[in-house]
C-alpha cells in the first residue's frame, strides 16, 4: 500500500497531489503534521492524518512513541432522529452537558433541562467583546443574535428535542472525522453540541457574494463535537473526487468540506438567462471532498407559496385553470 497513488493532504485550503503513500508521508513530516487533513484510497472523507492508520504508522515510525487520542473538547452528546419527512432530533444530555441551539427550534424538555438565551455564540473564547464580535456576525448572516442553551442541570440523564420549520432531512455531522470544520448554508443549522463554534465564512470570489444567490457569506462550523442541520425536501451527499466539478443551484448548497472549492458560473445562452427558471448563475463545486445538497430549498418552496397566494382578497390563482391570468380575464375574476 505504501506505493499506492491517489492520496492528497490539504494546505492553505487546497488539496495537494495526488501522490504516493510515501511521498505523503515524506511531505507531512516537512510541512504538516498529524493534524494536517489527508484523503486517499482508504479514507472515505478528508480526515487528520492521525485517524489514518497507515498515515500515522509513517509519521511516527516503529520506533517513535505512540499518539495519544485529543480529548474532545465538545461536549459528547447522544441523539437519535425520528420521522421521515417532517423529522425531528432527540438530544439525551447527560448531568452538566449543554446543546446549543437557534432561537425558535426547540420542540420539547424534560423537567430537568435549564434553558438560557445567551448574546453570541458561548463557544466563543474571551469576554464580552468576544461575544459582541460573534453576534455582530451572525446578524450578518441574517440570524439573530442570541442563541439558546440548554443544560442537562439534573443528576439523571434528561432529554431536548429540536426540529426544523418546513419538510425535509436533520443531518448529524460529526465534526471530528471531518477535519474539525465544516461550511454551510446559512439557515441550515439546527443545534449543536457545547464547544462547537458558530462563525461566519465569507467566500474567497466576489463573484460568488455578487451572485450566489445565497449571498457571500456561509456559516462555518468548527469543533470536534456533533452539529445537526437541516436539508429541505430529499437530501443528497456526493464526495467529489479531485478536480471534479458539479454545477448546482446555488439554494440547494446545503454544506461542503474546506477542501472543496466553490465558485460561481454564468448559465449563459439568451434564452436560458430570459426563461430558463433557474437564475443568471450556477455554483460551480469543485473537489476532492464532500458537498450535501437539498432538493427543495425553502427560498423555492416559499417562492412556490407566494406565486399561488392569491393576489387579492377577493380571489386568487386556479389551480386548474388552463388559461391561467388570461382565463380570470375572460370569465370576470381578475380583481
Amino acid at each position: 500500500m505504501a506505493g499506492e497513488s491517489g492520496w492528497y493532504y490539504a494546505q492553505d485550503g487546497k488539496a495537494v497531489g495526488p501522490m504516493s503513500l510515501d511521498a505523503l508521508i515524506a511531505k507531512l513530516r516537512v510541512v504538516g503534521n498529524e493534524d494536517t487533513l489527508v484523503f486517499g484510497p482508504a479514507t472515505a472523507n478528508w480526515v487528520e492524518a492521525r485517524h489514518v492508520a497507515a498515515v500515522s504508522e509513517g509519521l511516527r515510525g516503529t520506533s517513535g512513541p505512540p499518539v495519544v487520542p485529543r480529548a474532545h473538547s465538545a461536549d459528547e452528546i447522544d441523539y437519535e432522529i425520528f420521522g421521515e419527512e417532517m423529522q425531528y432530533v432527540e438530544i439525551t444530555l447527560d448531568p452538566g452537558e449543554m446543546v446549543i441551539a437557534e432561537p425558535g427550534a426547540m420542540m420539547y424538555m424534560t423537567a430537568g433541562i435549564k434553558m438560557e438565551t445567551l448574546f453570541g455564540d458561548p463557544g466563543s473564547k474571551g469576554g464580552f467583546w468576544s461575544k459582541v464580535v460573534t453576534a455582530g456576525k451572525r446578524a450578518l448572516t441574517g440570524e439573530s443574535l442570541f442563541i439558546t442553551s440548554f443544560t442537562n442541570g439534573a443528576r439523571q440523564r434528561e432529554h431536548v428535542g429540536f426540529a426544523a420549520s418546513y419538510p425535509g432531512k436533520i443531518l448529524p455531522l460529526h465534526l471530528d472525522q471531518m477535519g474539525g470544520e465544516l461550511i454551510c448554508q446559512k439557515d441550515s443549522f439546527i443545534c449543536a453540541a457545547r464547544g462547537i463554534q458558530i462563525n461566519i465564512a465569507f467566500q474567497k470570489r466576489f463573484g460568488v457574494g455578487l451572485f450566489g444567490g445565497e449571498g457571500f457569506i456561509m456559516q462555518r462550523l468548527t469543533g470536534d463535537g456533533i452539529a445537526l442541520v437541516h436539508a429541505g425536501g430529499t437530501l443528497m451527499r456526493r464526495t467529489l473526487s479531485a478536480g471534479e466539478t458539479l454545477r448546482v443551484d446555488t439554494g440547494c448548497l446545503v454544506a461542503l468540506v474546506p477542501s472543496v472549492d466553490y465558485d460561481i458560473q454564468f448559465v449563459g445562452g439568451f434564452k436560458n438567462t430570459l426563461f430558463g427558471g433557474e437564475g443568471l448563475f450556477f455554483a460551480t463545486l469543485t473537489g476532492p471532498g464532500d458537498i450535501w445538497l437539498q432538493s427543495l430549498p425553502f427560498s423555492r418552496l416559499a417562492g412556490r407559496v407566494l406565486a399561488a397566494a392569491p393576489r387579492t382578497a377577493g380571489g386568487g390563482r386556479e389551480e386548474g385553470s388552463v388559461l391561467g391570468g388570461l382565463g380570470r380575464l375572460l370569465d370576470g375574476d381578475n380583481s
